[in-house]
């Protein structure tokens, strides 16, 4: 009888275990069949880690010059698409765009977002369209980006004013320090209402706020490469509890700033800034609404736009010139159709900036070698698809390789010199219709508030030309400005740039 009922046991029990072996081979056969993008062997556990350098972006582009423009890399225990080419970036932030518009949960992002309800970081879903529509409708429209004009040429005016007083005085200028200033008060009033120079924020503590946010933002955390057990490692190094300093610092901030516009009552919309814009959103929304908007999401918004664009806009404005500081020719160039253009006005003002063609052609040629987000902010696929045969799992990260585009000797002559010239009649732009130059990204995921960041960095450019001409400090040449980068979220100068303001010779007054 119990031999009957083993025999039985196993006739039953042995069809499913064969379909259960059949579904495990299959599924093995499946993933041996699949077509991966070639890359770099990965090491057990690390996988490529130990290949990224102190500038990945460097590291990166150097690999791609051996595997392709499209190659998987292992980081730690998560695939990794690095895309370095404007054809595959376009299937990326075109072709595929619906496909890999999510973006992947790291504890950097996730912490400071106030776990994702913010526009850059947050997951692609409904929360995601309703922020992003508010965004582009509301926050960074063509009409809010002209409501702040003013905001925009008094402060341009306040450095200039500045920069004259080192330029009487014989002073060598720290103009990485002085356009982090400037973009810090434009983003502070056009955000929060007011300017933080003579306040009590004025004391080292905002910038700090802001490097310090950047960098955890940017930072390695092993929670993001192996989530089983990384953030053991990140708890023993520290950077756990930097990163809930940096955190409570940041929420006090928006906190004091909510609350003091809650007690403002503003009756003046002509004057409304984006967290008086946010708080009446708060207050108008009905119980139908989509997404419920409280306290912790205009917080969130709040850090994309202080991060973003403090850092964004300075970080463009010194690397362009710095390049200028290399290249006289095209300081001259740059400054004779400046002063051509505006005449014998004091300033340069947001009606003049449409004239400066070769300004412009400045900005995108800087922008070509030094875009500030050298990689892009990763994505994360949402299910298969292929990337030029390649087969395109689902949950892998992807990040488009901006600086390696920018300096591919196929797509650009003599790429490691700085020629704007080059964009002469080419109609390779910047806002995300040209995969050669993907400054701001492209896609639903692209940036919402290019027009408002560039003309902060086109109107502070053309007037720190316009009024001044430039000279470097005392024994040093054109090939001694260091063009070196530190490593972060976004890529600044190592070496501050220090140049010497000096009144133009046909000039009495700034």
């Amino acid at each position: 009888m119990a031999l009957d009922i083993l025999f039985t046991s196993l006739a039953l029990s042995l069809p499913p275990l064969l379909l259960l072996l059949l579904l495990l081979s299959a599924k093995k056969f499946n993933n041996k069949k699949k077509n991966l993008p070639p890359g770099p062997p990965p090491l057990p556990i690390i996988g490529n880690l130990h290949q990224l350098g102190h500038l990945p972006h460097q590291s990166l582009w150097k690999l791609s010059q051996q595997h392709g423009p499209v190659m998987l890399v292992h980081l730690g225990g998560i695939p990794t698409v690095i895309v370095s080419s404007p054809s595959a970036a376009r299937e990326i932030l075109r072709t595929h765009d619906l496909n890999c518009c999510s973006r992947p949960r790291l504890l950097g992002t996730g912490r400071l977002s106030y776990d994702y309800l913010d526009i850059a970081f947050v997951e692609y879903g409904d929360y995601w369209r309703e922020v992003r529509k508010i965004s582009v409708l509301e926050l960074f429209s063509a009409k809010r980006t002209e409501s702040f004009r003013y905001v925009r040429e008094e402060e341009v005016a306040s450095m200039i004013d500045s920069i004259a007083k080192s330029a009487n005085s014989g002073t060598p200028i720290n103009m990485s320090e002085r356009f982090m200033a400037l973009t810090a008060d434009i983003t502070c009033r056009v955000a929060f209402g007011k300017a933080f120079q003579g306040t009590k924020f004025d004391d080292g503590r905002l910038m700090h706020m802001v490097h310090e946010g950047l960098a955890m933002l940017g930072s390695f955390s092993a929670s993001d490469f192996f989530p089983r057990f990384g953030w053991i490692v990140d708890r023993f190094t520290g950077l756990h509890s930097r990163m809930e300093e940096t955190f409570s610092n940041l929420d006090a901030f928006y906190q004091q700033v909510i609350e003091e516009h809650r007690n403002a009552n503003k009756s003046n919309e002509e004057n409304e800034d984006i967290v008086d814009l946010l708080l009446k959103m708060e207050r108008d929304q009905t119980e139908l609404a989509t997404i419920r908007f409280k306290e912790d999401n205009i917080k969130a918004i709040l850090m994309d736009i202080f991060l973003g664009g403090v850092d964004t806009g300075a970080l463009t404005l010194d690397w362009a010139m710095a390049e200028l500081a290399r290249n006289p020719r095209v300081m001259r160039k740059a400054q004779e159709e400046i002063r051509s253009c505006v005449g014998n006005k004091k300033q340069v003002v947001e009606d003049d900036l449409h004239k400066l063609k070769y300004l412009k052609l400045v900005l995108k040629e800087s922008m070509r070698l030094h875009p500030p987000s050298v990689l892009l902010i990763p994505r994360e696929t949402m299910g298969h698809f292929k990337l030029f045969g390649y087969d395109i799992e689902p949950k892998t990260r992807v990040q488009v390789n901006v600086w390696g585009i920018g300096r591919d000797p196929s797509l650009w002559e003599h790429p490691e010199e700085f020629v704007p010239e080059r964009f002469e009649d080419s109609p390779i732009d910047y806002k995300g219709n040209h995969f050669e130059l993907l400054t701001f990204g492209a896609g639903r995921r692209g940036c919402p508030a290019i027009l408002m960041g560039m003309a902060t960095v086109e109107l502070a450019l053309a007037n720190v030309l316009h009024s001044f001409d430039w000279e470097l400090p005392e024994g040093m040449k054109e090939g001694d400005v260091s063009m070196e980068e530190g490593p972060g979220l976004t890529v600044f100068k190592k070496v501050p740039l220090t140049l010497m303001p000096v009144r133009p010779s046909h000039e009495t007054n700034v």
